[in-house]
């Protein structure tokens, strides 16, 4: 009797421990089973290889540097394969570096947003009440002031303007959302019998929320990062296409799409714009299937737990 009560226990802690193993395979599973949501994974491994792999075997000064006499070569000329801008700058060159430049602004806005969110998201859910009530004022302020012409305003007056300068502009609006949806799933939590026993044994509000709801809420959390990414790189890109995006020094997919605004271009120099534009058009494509899948793996492992 003893020995079959020590077997059980022992199996018990087994699935525990093996519980975030199982939500991974869940996640893989529905990525391999879902053959478009698989090539997209690979096409973004591809983007990341390309741009990421390409970018160490190039100097930013030398990428940016003008040579007038190789203005506007057509592509696969003279040495080109993707052509030259008006300057005299190679395409496959800043296509390498403005792609990378463009994933490194969403991947770091995105980290900002998904911690001040989720932290937001936590306490806010958690408690409830008065706490709530103040916080999601705060958040319902931040949403309806216009995100985009404040952008650019303090891109226009912040001095000594960089790539991190703009990480931070864009995160100022970007977290409200993600608070907003962590909110949502805590308060389906707070009132779990997990929750309500941590609280009789005397554990603080801190180790409950991020040891206890945070790990119930993983799936969640993966499926937000991944489509913010994509959203992220888009209002990068936008603001750069508009020239208040990155330094002008800096390559981005943003002003390299910009040569479209020049109707000469659009006929007769679809080199300088079609790569970026291609190139933009598979990472928002390929993150929004590679995210669909992941959120039919969260709803299964929703319905597991």
């Amino acid at each position: 009797m003893f020995k079959k009560e020590k077997d059980a226990s022992a199996k018990e802690e087994k699935q525990q421990v093996s519980s975030p193993a199982s939500s991974f395979k869940v996640i893989a599973r529905e990525v391999v089973k879902d053959k478009v949501a698989l090539t997209a994974f690979i096409v973004i491994v591809i983007i990341f290889l390309f741009t990421f792999g390409g970018s160490l075997f190039l100097h930013s000064d030398q990428v940016t540097e003008t040579k007038i006499l190789d203005a506007y070569i057509s592509w696969g000329t003279s040495g080109h394969f993707l052509g030259t801008d008006d300057g005299g700058r190679d395409i496959l060159q800043l296509l390498i570096m403005g792609g990378r430049n463009s994933i490194l602004i969403g991947l770091g806005v995105t980290l900002v947003c998904e911690t001040v969110g989720l932290i937001v998201g936590l306490v806010s859910g958690y408690y409830g009440g008065y706490i709530d009530a103040v916080i999601m004022r705060i958040v319902d302020f931040v949403q309806v002031l216009p995100a985009m012409p404040i952008e650019i305003v303090l891109v226009t007056v912040i001095p000594h303007y960089s790539s991190v300068t703009l990480v931070w502009i864009i995160s100022i609006f970007g977290w409200t959302g993600t608070a907003r949806y962590f909110r949502a799933f805590v308060l389906s939590q707070r009132e779990r019998d997990y929750v309500l026993a941590s609280k009789t044994s005397g554990s603080s509000d801190i180790k409950i929320m991020f040891r206890e709801v945070l790990p119930n809420i993983g799936s969640m959390l993966i499926i937000d990062v991944v489509l913010t990414i994509a959203g992220n790189i888009g209002i990068e890109t936008t603001l750069s296409f508009i020239n208040y995006g990155l330094p002008s020094t800096v390559p981005s997919l943003g002003t390299l799409i910009g040569f479209a605004n020049d109707p000469t271009n659009v006929v007769s120099r679809p080199w300088l714009w079609v790569p970026a534009t291609v190139l933009l058009l598979a990472i928002s494509l390929s993150i929004n299937y590679v995210g669909r899948a992941l959120q039919r793996a969260g709803d299964a492992r929703q319905r597991e737990n």
